[in-house]
């Protein structure tokens, strides 16, 4: 009964926090309700007419909503990143940046799962995924394991923080032998929802351009770049407006991970364009669309191109010390990272799959305004949660958020 008391405590002083703020952090939240607004009239459009509003067609049947839910995927899994130098090896340099990077897992992870629903047509087709009331087909269909591993990575990443902090907040220090058995699970659990999302495309056969062996191992280095580049954005952030003290080598190992997997992600897209290009076969068009077009059909040039621009760009410079220990050069390279692993692992992946058509049919895909308006509700959304629950641990790490005993009283 204590125990519930004090959790319901939380609840409330986290509400409270949550709330109240300067005008800067009451006006960013106003703006992300004013676009999650628009989002869910957007959704309610698509609801009452159906997927015909957006731009996905029989010839291309996934398109932003399950590209972003592909890289949010990489976005969520990269946590890993923090919590194993932190939780594992006992590296306290990351221990700061920890909850941080576990709570953008937890808002990239309801992301995905809303963009999921969104693309499905609606929150009703759901019970088709119960088992023992819908057809769950398990363990023949991958997408039951993608549903099964990012629903299970959700759960670990709620409930590790979840416990930590609930021990702060009494003042009391966390027990590590409840909370790394856990955190050493997460590690293999985020390996694992990536490279079953990655298996979801290998498995299609019907589909050439995501038949290749790299795909798996690329999905996780792509993710291990974009995802630490997002947290160290945050984190720059939170150092600029906060009282919650990132110290500056925290910042510069984070910015090693990412420039160590920007490298291994451009040596595997070198591969795989060598693969495509220097022996094409008939099952190489789709690639051919994607970098050069077909038949005069252009649209993803431009963001192909932008991508492997900005992919180049950053990662060289990266490499170079100099530019990398820069704070200000590396948070732009960090942002010009995740933007173009954005691109390639949205739509330079997902839609060139689709194209051409069985019959060589070629059917360009382009988001409609709808589509873009979701989207854009369902980020909102995201950084909306994370915002909170970034605001809530901060206060309970720095000490102003703390359990008051005459509240058993009341």
């Amino acid at each position: 009964m204590q125990t519930l008391k004090v959790f319901r405590s939380l609840v409330l002083d986290s509400l409270d926090v949550s709330t109240k703020g300067s005008f800067r952090y009451l006006l960013w939240m106003a703006f992300l309700t004013i676009v999650m607004l628009v989002g869910m009239y957007c959704y309610s459009i698509q609801l009452e007419e159906g997927l015909v509003v957006t731009g996905m067609t029989d010839r291309v049947s996934w398109g932003l909503y399950i590209s972003n839910f592909t890289f949010l995927v990489g976005v969520a899994a990269a946590a890993v990143m923090l919590v194993m130098p932190t939780y594992v090896l006992h590296d306290i340099d990351f221990k700061q940046a920890v909850l941080i990077g576990e709570g953008l897992a937890v808002a990239a992870l309801i992301m995905c799962l809303a963009f999921v629903v969104a693309d499905m047509g609606g929150p009703s087709v759901l019970w088709h995924m119960i088992p023992g009331i819908g057809v769950f087909n398990f363990p023949n269909s991958m997408l039951t394991w993608d549903v099964i591993v990012l629903n299970g990575y959700l759960f670990i990443n709620i409930t590790i923080p979840l416990y930590i902090l609930f021990k702060h907040y009494q003042g009391k220090d966390a027990n590590p032998k409840v909370y790394v058995p856990g955190a050493i699970l997460s590690v293999f659990w985020a390996v694992g929802i990536h490279l079953v999302t990655a298996f979801l495309y290998q498995g299609l056969q019907a589909r050439p351009f995501w038949n290749n062996a790299l795909l798996g191992p690329r999905f996780l280095a792509s993710a291990f770049a974009a995802g630490p580049a997002l947290i160290i954005l945050v984190l720059a952030v939170i150092r600029k407006f906060t009282e919650f003290k990132i110290e500056d080598k925290t910042i510069k190992k984070i910015a090693t991970i990412v420039t160590v997997a920007a490298q291994i992600n451009l040596i595997m897209l070198i591969s795989e364009l060598f693969k495509e290009f220097y022996f094409p076969t008939h099952h190489s068009e789709s690639a051919f669309y994607l970098f050069f077009g077909l038949e005069g059909k252009t649209a993803l040039l431009p963001w192909i191109w932008t991508a492997i621009t900005l992919n180049i760009v950053a990662t060289v410079l990266l490499t170079i010390g100099k530019f990398r220990n820069n704070f200000g050069m590396l948070y732009i390279c960090c942002f010009m990272l995740f933007v173009a692993i954005w691109i390639e692992k949205g739509f330079g992946l997902i839609v060139p799959g689709f194209i051409p058509g069985p019959y060589g049919k070629i059917a360009e895909y382009t988001p409609t305004g709808i589509e873009i308006g979701v989207t854009l509700g369902i980020w909102a959304l995201g950084a909306f949660v994370f915002t909170i629950l970034a605001k809530t641990a901060i206060g309970i790490e720095t000490g102003k958020l703390r359990f008051k005993k005459n509240r058993l009283e009341e």
